[in-house]
């Protein structure tokens, strides 16, 4: 039985644990070759692993999403040897701290929007080209309920996702009449390092993993998905 993404090339960032692994072993499992991006070798290789066990192949790249010259030269990269690229998902973030606004340290905040917001332009910016050349390119940007409402403490992450949500509407409506299909895709709470840091009283066994939602990242991913411009919630 063929899979629903046989063929596809999906560059998955983030990918060295939690939601970004899940994902890389899920869209394995369903046929696409991988291109996988996290600052850790040793989580990279990992995740390898895992992609190995379900049947696929990864190719690896260690890689700081804050060096956006590396960004560049990863697009030329890819041109270079597969001429385009099927699916992008953005799955990297940095918490950063939470502390009122008033005492957040300068540093830090332009750290976490440099992560979360300026690495995702700068994604776009370098692989757009690529995913127009796909015959279904699918674009899945992950943001957070921190992005919503009211949020005490949360400071720079709150606002580098709530940017990032404007921004990738702002996307989705320039690429509307393309192939191209953008959306945003909120996890909820899922059992992963940063939730655990996030809420620390919190009991991991009362959430999903990041294996219960990462078929929602291979609906978006499939090129018979016609969703566009759309938040979509992984948990409903």
């Amino acid at each position: 039985m063929t899979g629903r993404l046989e063929g596809r090339l999906a560059l998955i960032t983030g990918a060295s644990r939690g939601i970004g692994a899940a994902v890389a072993e899920a869209f394995a499992r369903e046929g696409a070759h991988l291109i996988l991006v996290a600052r850790t070798v040793g989580g990279l290789e990992e995740t390898d692993d895992r992609v190995k066990r379900a049947g696929g192949s990864a190719t690896l790249v260690p890689l700081d999403l804050t060096d956006y010259a590396a960004i560049d030269r990863l697009g030329a990269s890819i041109y270079e040897r597969w001429k385009k690229l099927d699916v992008l998902v953005a799955n990297h973030g940095s918490l950063g701290v939470l502390t009122p606004i008033a005492m957040y340290d300068p540093k830090m905040w332009d750290e976490v929007m440099a992560i979360n917001l300026s690495a995702c332009h700068r994604l776009i910016r370098s692989l757009d080209p690529l995913l127009r050349q796909s015959d279904a390119g699918r674009a899945v940007f992950v943001t957070s309920n921190a992005a919503i409402g009211e949020r005490p403490n949360w400071g720079a992450y709150a606002a580098s996702k709530a940017a990032l949500e404007a921004m990738v509407r702002s996307y989705a409506g320039e690429t509307r009449k393309s192939s191209l299909r953008v959306n945003l895709l909120n996890p909820g709470a899922v059992r992963t390092k940063m939730r655990a840091t996030a809420f620390p009283g919190e009991d991991p066994m009362s959430l999903k993993t990041p294996e219960d939602i990462a078929p929602v990242f291979v609906d978006l991913a499939d090129p018979a998905c016609t969703r566009h411009g759309e938040r979509v919630d992984a948990q409903g």
